[in-house]
């Protein structure tokens, strides 16, 4: 079985704005001038504060997207520090302690950033991930359907969700699932390879050929080499049809 990871990196870069309006009144008294002027430098410190949390959250991804985990981390720590309402480095906060496989760490991370912004889709599909790599499954297909209920042309929430319902046993509404992703985009090698699973695993020889044999068209190296061993294969390979597909 193929697990789609997608993880959300650089592509969850967030812009922060700021800006100080008005001016000197020439006709204002001076009070009015200084308490103008203090609230021009405090925006000043805050715009400042503001740029430093940026660039941190900016290392932090270019440290993701290079695969230096730890230091990323770090980073995303400083960003946070100050400026703490941010789901953007949150979540990718959580992505980096997912490829470190500290996996209750991330889900921590992934709360914070939906406790922001519940309707982040982008928290609960890789919160999801996590409750997998947990073999949480329950939770993590209700994760999943989240981040579907906010873009449901998630096609990679919509994989990984079947790949939970098949750990479940539930293998019609794990293809139902692969379907859907299917029909938002028709060349999802991953999406077939999982139906041939999920095919194979109620020894519907039929159905599991039919489907890897798409799979294999689309990536003919891959997935010849993963069905050879692949355990969720093992009540159909020994199948002459099957045999003769991924020789």
């Amino acid at each position: 079985m193929v697990f789609r990871h997608c993880f959300v990196a650089s592509g969850l870069i967030a812009f922060f704005t700021f800006g100080c309006s008005g001016g000197a009144n020439s006709s204002a008294e001076n009070t009015t001038q200084v308490v103008q002027e203090s609230n021009v430098t405090q925006l000043f410190i805050e715009a400042k504060a503001t740029q430093k949390a940026e660039d941190s959250f900016h290392q932090g991804n270019n440290l993701l997207d290079g695969q230096h985990y730890e230091d990323a981390i770090k980073a995303y720590d400083k960003a946070i520090a100050i400026k703490v309402e941010n789901p953007e480095a949150w979540i990718n906060r959580g992505i980096a302690l997912t490829s470190l496989q500290r996996y209750q760490d991330a889900l921590a991370s992934y709360d914070r950033a939906i406790a922001i912004k519940p309707d982040k889709y982008e928290a609960w599909y890789n919160r999801g991930i996590a409750l997998t790599s947990l073999q949480r499954y329950q939770d993590a297909i209700a994760s999943y359907n989240r981040a579907i209920a906010i873009k449901p042309d998630k096609y990679e929430a919509l994989i990984n969700r079947g790949i939970a319902l098949t750990k479940l046993h539930r293998y019609q509404d794990a293809i139902a699932s692969y379907n859907r992703a299917i029909a938002i985009k028709q060349d999802l090698h991953q999406a077939y390879y999982n139906k041939a699973c999920s095919y194979a695993l109620q020894s519907n020889l039929e159905l599991a050929i039919e489907n890897l044999d798409k799979a294999i068209k689309l990536v003919p190296d891959k997935y010849k080499k993963l069905a050879k061993t692949d355990p969720d294969f093992s009540k159909v390979r020994s199948e002459k049809q099957f045999q003769e597909l991924i020789q």
